[in-house]
């Protein structure tokens, strides 16, 4: 199996509230990722929107997708961890969400950092629309990674 299509196999096992709360991994790639979240009455808020808490389980798990396929050939050995992260609500959100997330920096250059580092920071951007292709959400969210501890 490609590394990536088992990352997008693996999200209900590995974040199992991601898969609670109904996000759906659509693509992963180096260092990029893409998920959908589709509104359902637990998804709500009590405006008949997406809830802040389902957008942000959306923005993240679109993060660390993105994180899991810039580090494909090593994530089984990385210990991933968000370390910080922000939020902008730009309008109400309605409907189906789609969430794309971008490393600040390539898979390759991550790797390198580690391998002289023992370890990396860095952030992924998050762009979060509906279904008119209009920005609802923007987030930012900081990645703290380093081999797996004993």
């Amino acid at each position: 199996m490609d590394p990536y299509e088992m990352i997008k196999a693996h999200l209900g096992q590995s974040v199992p509230y991601a898969t609670h709360t109904g996000v759906e991994l659509i693509e992963v790639g180096d260092g990029i990722a893409t998920a959908r979240l589709d509104q359902r009455s637990e998804t709500e808020n009590h405006i008949k929107g997406q809830h802040a808490g389902a957008m942000f389980t959306l923005g993240e798990t679109a993060s660390g997708a993105a994180v899991a396929g810039a580090l494909a050939p090593v994530i089984l050995q990385m210990r991933p961890v968000a370390a910080m992260a922000e939020i902008t609500y730009r309008k109400f959100a309605q409907g189906t969400l789609t969430a794309t997330a971008r490393t600040s920096r390539s898979g390759p250059e991550l790797m390198a950092e580690i391998e002289a580092e023992g370890k990396v920071a860095f952030e992924v951007a998050i762009d979060i629309r509906d279904s008119v292709d209009e920005t609802v959400v923007e987030m930012m969210v900081n990645w703290y990674v380093s081999p797996t501890r004993s």
